[in-house]
């Protein structure tokens, strides 16, 4: 789709809100449901940015927004059963055309959920794949256009799109912060996965594109940048199986974290049997490379890594561990895991925890395995060893909250910086934020600086004095300059 006719597209949407404020006294209102992923949490960001530039306003309560989206995620099946709990819960909310809602994301990328959708879902107007924002304008010129009419869902799960929405405004949840894409996609196919299916092979976005938009992000007040794809390290590598020119991931980290005004760069996701001894350089020598890496290990069996198509061993993932932290002392490793993988006997779960043991996560994600159909593992599954494999997971979860507990408690007793997110969710009287090597960390003002509140607004860094531990934060208090 060419700029202009985005463009066209947003002045039409927008001209419609106008008319909607004259005979309402108030501009239309949204509210997204996000699952998922950083990226979901982006693209999210870019529709934000499209009906806030069309002049809607976002709602605070769902049920009161005359447009609800939803954002979704197909990775696990927890995942797909929230998603359909939340829309179906609008069927009998729905009067007169009203809320508009709208579908979008990984899941509608697969045909059981996209005809799950038509055939039972029949009160959702319209069907987006994952990463096709830019047809959001037109989706909804469309049903307004034939408002009042009763209609089949709008599927355009099939329309071309531009994955990188370069042309699209966004509004971004934290301003401090900049989600930004470099790639899309992924070309591993580990034999559980989904997501080669649903975002589809690896597509790297324009060197230049990624810088520019870094810049942008900077030079409008966020400090913390993070740089997104489904396997940052193989950035670049299909432009250049093409023939074409482009630096890799290192290069690419090693100059964003060069630009003016940054405060911290992270990036995610990592796949082990990409990673290479130049990425481990430059985040030892770049300081605003965040500390920190997410390297999802999976299993530590090489018998389940391999049909898990990881295409790594233990003992390589146990290597990179230890060039990392010997290439930066201090530095965090979080990790996923799986239990009950197709087929995982006594002693596969057994060598995961040693490895597990070994490399001394500072955190993980812990699953238990979600067969996804279309994928090569779901046709193994097995659904009568689930009682066994509760067992094994809640052990498994035991000993990662026993190993990230000792990891935090060390911290105990130090000063660190923590960049502010804003109040916490649980006490709006404490501040929370993060370390500079991604640790969860809530803190209480001196009371003598409790004034200064320009000092503690989102987006800035402080200095706090870590008290307490616990196996998923830090808990401390800011201390004077």
């Amino acid at each position: 789709m060419t700029k202009d006719k985005i463009r066209e597209d947003l002045d039409r949407l927008q001209a419609w809100s106008m008319t909607f404020r004259q005979d309402t006294a108030r501009y239309p209102s949204y509210y997204i449901q996000t699952f998922g992923c950083q990226q979901n949490d982006h693209d999210s960001e870019i529709a934000a940015g499209i009906l806030e530039e069309s002049s809607f306003v976002l709602a605070s309560d769902p049920e009161e927004a005359d447009l609800v989206l939803f954002n979704t995620c197909s990775v696990r099946a927890n995942a797909d059963d929230r998603f359909f709990g939340h829309v179906g819960r609008f069927k009998p909310l729905k009067r007169a055309g009203r809320p508009m809602i709208g579908v979008f994301g990984c899941m509608m990328e697969q045909a059981i959920h996209r005809q799950t959708i038509l055939s039972t879902f029949s009160h959702v107007d319209f069907i987006l794949g994952a990463g096709a924002m830019e047809l959001l304008p037109g989706a909804l010129l469309d049903l307004i256009q034939h408002q009042g009419q009763r209609r089949k869902t709008i599927d355009l799960t099939k329309r071309d799109r531009d994955p990188f929405a370069e042309a699209m405004p966004l509004r971004r949840e934290r301003d401090h912060r900049a989600l930004i894409t470099i790639m899309t996609g992924c070309n591993n196919f580990c034999s559980y996965c989904i997501v080669p299916y649903t975002r589809g092979r690896e597509k790297s976005r324009p060197w230049e594109a990624i810088l520019e938009e870094a810049q942008r992000s900077l030079d409008q007040g966020a400090v913390e940048i993070m740089l997104l794809g489904q396997n940052v390290n193989s950035y670049g590598n299909d432009i250049r199986s093409r023939g074409g020119q482009s630096p890799g991931f290192p290069a690419l980290l090693k100059e964003v974290s060069q630009l003016e005004s940054l405060g911290i760069l992270r990036y995610m996701t990592s796949h082990p049997k990409d990673l290479s001894r130049e990425l481990i350089q430059v985040i030892s020598n770049s300081p605003l490379v965040e500390p920190h890496i997410h390297q999802p290990l999976q299993s530590g069996s090489d018998q389940i890594l391999a049909k898990m198509n990881r295409r790594y061993t233990a003992a390589h993932y146990l290597e990179l561990v230890r060039q990392l932290r010997e290439s930066r002392p201090g530095m965090t490793i979080t990790t996923d895991l799986i239990v009950g993988y197709p087929g995982e006997s006594q002693a596969d779960f057994e060598a995961t925890l040693r490895v597990m043991e070994e490399a001394r996560f500072d955190g993980a994600f812990t699953f238990i395995y979600s067969p996804r159909q279309g994928t090569p593992a779901a046709h193994i599954y097995d659904a009568e060893e689930r009682g066994l494999i509760q067992e094994r997971f809640e052990a498994l979860v035991k000993l990662q909250n026993q190993l990230s507990l000792e990891s935090n408690s060390a911290l105990v007793g130090q000063a660190v910086d923590v960049l502010i997110d804003g109040p916490s969710r649980r006490d709006p009287g404490i501040l929370s934020g993060r370390t500079r090597d991604d640790r969860l960390v809530n803190f209480s003002l001196d009371p003598e600086l409790a004034e200064e509140s320009d000092r503690w607004r989102a987006g800035r860094f402080t200095r706090v004095m870590l008290e307490g531990a616990g196996s998923f934060s830090l808990e401390g208090r800011t201390l004077k300059d």
